[in-house]
Parts: C-alpha cells; structure tokens; sequence
C-alpha cells in the first residue's frame, strides 16, 4: 500500500476533471481525495495497491479528454488507513 500527493497543473479547472478523477479512482479501488486548488491546480491524493496508484498517476499525466494537463508534481505521503475516494470542496 501506498499514498501519493498529486498536484495538476494546466487547464483543469471547470472542465470536469475532478468528477473524471473520481470515477477513475473508484474504478481502481483507491482511496484518498481530489479538490481545486485557490491557484488553479487540482490536488488529490490517492491511496491503495502501487499497481493501482500508479495507473492513477498516468491517467492524471493527461486527464479528461476536456483538460490540458501541463505539469504533475507527485510526493510521498504517510498511509493513513482511509477507504472510499471523495471530492472535496
């Protein structure tokens, strides 16, 4: 198991990346959150199986279909035992 911090940068605010993220990351099992940023980014954090995390973080290398994802900043972060995946506000 690990936790992960992403933060996207680029077009990815009001373009539905944080209901897309969502669905990926049920579909892969993870925990964790995703929410806007105030500076325009999409942070999240996901937490699961490596395999599955990993995958997450490829899917966020290009988002939605309707985001353009410029920059992915990924850091460790300690597990914290969570289960279900939410959008934050």
């Amino acid at each position: 198991m690990v936790r992960k911090q992403a933060i996207v940068r680029g077009e990815v605010q009001g373009v539905g990346f944080r209901y897309f993220a969502f669905r990926e990351a049920t579909q892969l099992g993870l925990a964790g959150y995703v929410r806007n940023r105030t500076d325009g980014a999409v942070e999240l954090e996901v937490e699961g199986q490596e395999a599955a995390v990993d995958r997450m973080l490829s899917w966020l290398k290009h988002g939605p279909a309707s985001a353009v994802v410029v920059s992915l900043d990924v850091s460790d972060r300690p597990l914290l035992g969570e289960t279900g995946f939410t959008i934050a506000h």
